[in-house]
């Protein structure tokens, strides 16, 4: 084994294969060279076992190492694996090209432009399989940056330059079938140990090229229960705004990734800390500072907390109802300004729903058929203070009542008002439609309408004397 203060070699062009197990020493065609050594952790160090590996991913490397590849278990998966959890993903790195790998595995396909990648599909479960990355540009164009933003990166080269290029310390470790030991180019090792969240390089330069990592940082803390470390942390708040020139597509499926994993408080309160939460959703954000009772946070996160629950136990949580909660911040604002205009309450409510969604899209691309339903929650709102008997019925049928009724109790974080409301639709639920019909011939034999005030005596129309004759 190398010890930690060892340099790994430098050498020139060998032939492919995993790094010599006696010794420890990488194979390495490196193009840089690094303040970095290589540490091989031997299997009696670590926790990382075959048994908790896919069977899928072992037959991938298997059968590229049979080929004379070098292959390794890489990222996310070891990095879990070290601190005890269960990975839903293993991704493969090698020096094999992707040309290579589809020719091994008949149940491959290519994919990807600005990362080119071989996915080898078994049923339902994919191997993403990456051909090692040089961090360096070698004039082919297959590597292009962009106000410096890495908008390609498809230059192949060493498993030293592919450690080198990853984001975090945590995500470069990788797993050697052959021994069973880990392999550590830049110190992960000891950061994993710590929970301690560290970009490679310098952190400034590493969000530059990929303004997504800032949101990884957060969503990997939360995930992991890691503390970012204070020099990657530090640019965050001053280079925010760099997420303006990310996909909205590309955020649209981080935002899932940060709130729908299982740890969306933890999430949120990782936005709110490092400042990226206007960078996301800038209305929110604003609405939110503007709160002075604090009542709309407390709603999103008891809304958050019962979606990490959900989560936990494997029920079900629509992306609608996600967005519907960290965006009702927005909306209550924007429906407030507009009656304040002078907007009748229906139409406000519509309005701003409207204009909350069409600005949103600005930073977040949030699909018609998630933002639809979205503004159906919102709007069925209003509905559930209402007891006229068809709108009560008609309410109850609608397509979106459960959510919306979900979304009412929430509020109830936020407002004790709601408890009446919530009382009578919870009953409601639960009777017939004559017990149901019954119930509200009472509340209005009482004198109660659906603004809670006693009724108005309806004046009876006379019939004119045509209609009388059936003109």
């Amino acid at each position: 084994m190398v010890a930690s203060g060892e340099r790994a070699s430098i050498c020139t062009c060998l032939p492919s294969g995993n790094p010599a197990t006696p010794t420890g020493i990488a194979n390495i065609n490196s193009t840089v060279t690094t303040p970095f050594t290589l540490r091989v952790i031997p299997r009696d160090q670590h926790t990382i076992s075959r048994k908790d590996v896919s069977p899928n991913a072992l037959r991938v490397l298997y059968r590229l190492r049979e080929a004379g590849f070098g292959a390794y278990l890489v990222g996310g998966a070891v990095r879990d694996l070290l601190v005890g959890g269960r990975p839903k993903d293993f991704d493969v790195a090698t020096d094999a090209t992707p040309e290579q790998i589809k020719q091994l595995f008949r149940n491959c396909r290519l994919i990807g432009r600005r990362f080119r990648l071989a996915h080898v599909v078994f049923g339902r479960e994919i191997i993403e399989v990456a051909t090692f990355r040089a961090n360096s540009d070698d004039g082919s164009g297959d590597r292009e940056v962009e106000n410096g933003m890495l908008v390609r990166d498809n230059v192949y080269g060493s498993i030293e330059d592919d450690a080198l290029r990853r984001d975090f310390t945590c995500n470069a470790l990788y797993y050697a079938i052959e021994d069973f030991s880990v392999r550590d180019y830049v110190g992960g090792f000891e950061d994993v140990l710590a929970r301690r969240m560290k970009l490679i390089g310098d952190p400034e330069q590493r969000y530059r090229e990929d303004p997504v990592r800032m949101l990884r940082a957060v969503r990997l803390a939360a995930k992991l229960d890691f503390g970012i470390e204070p020099a990657t942390a530090a640019p965050i708040p001053r280079l925010a705004g760099l997420l303006e020139e990310a996909a909205p597509a590309r955020l649209f499926e981080e935002v899932l990734k940060l709130f729908l994993s299982g740890h969306g408080v933890a999430s949120f309160e990782g936005l709110e800390r490092h400042g990226l939460l206007p960078a996301l959703f800038p209305e929110s954000a604003a609405a939110l500072k503007s709160n002075r009772s604090g009542a709309l946070r407390r709603f999103v996160v008891e809304g958050l907390r019962s979606t990490d629950e959900r989560v936990a136990n494997d029920e079900p949580v629509s992306p609608a109802f996600l967005f519907a909660l960290l965006l009702w911040p927005a909306f209550c604002r924007t429906l407030i300004a507009l009656q304040r205009q002078g907007l009748a309450p229906e139409e406000a409510q519509r309005r701003a729903a409207d204009r909350v969604t069409l600005h949103q899209l600005n930073t977040i691309a949030l699909p018609r058929r998630f933002s639809l339903p979205m503004q159906e929650i919102w709007l069925l709102q209003s509905r559930f203070a209402t007891r006229q008997r068809k709108r009560v019925f008609r309410t109850l049928t609608h397509p979106r009542f459960r959510a919306a009724f979900d979304f009412l109790v929430l509020r109830q974080a936020a407002s004790s008002e709601h408890a009446a409301d919530i009382a009578f639709w919870r009953e409601a639920q639960q009777q017939s439609g004559r017990e149901l019909e019954s119930a509200l011939d009472s509340l209005h034999a009482e004198g109660v309408t659906e603004e809670g005030a006693a009724p108005r005596r309806r004046r009876r129309r006379r019939r004119s004397s045509s209609a009388a004759a059936g003109e």
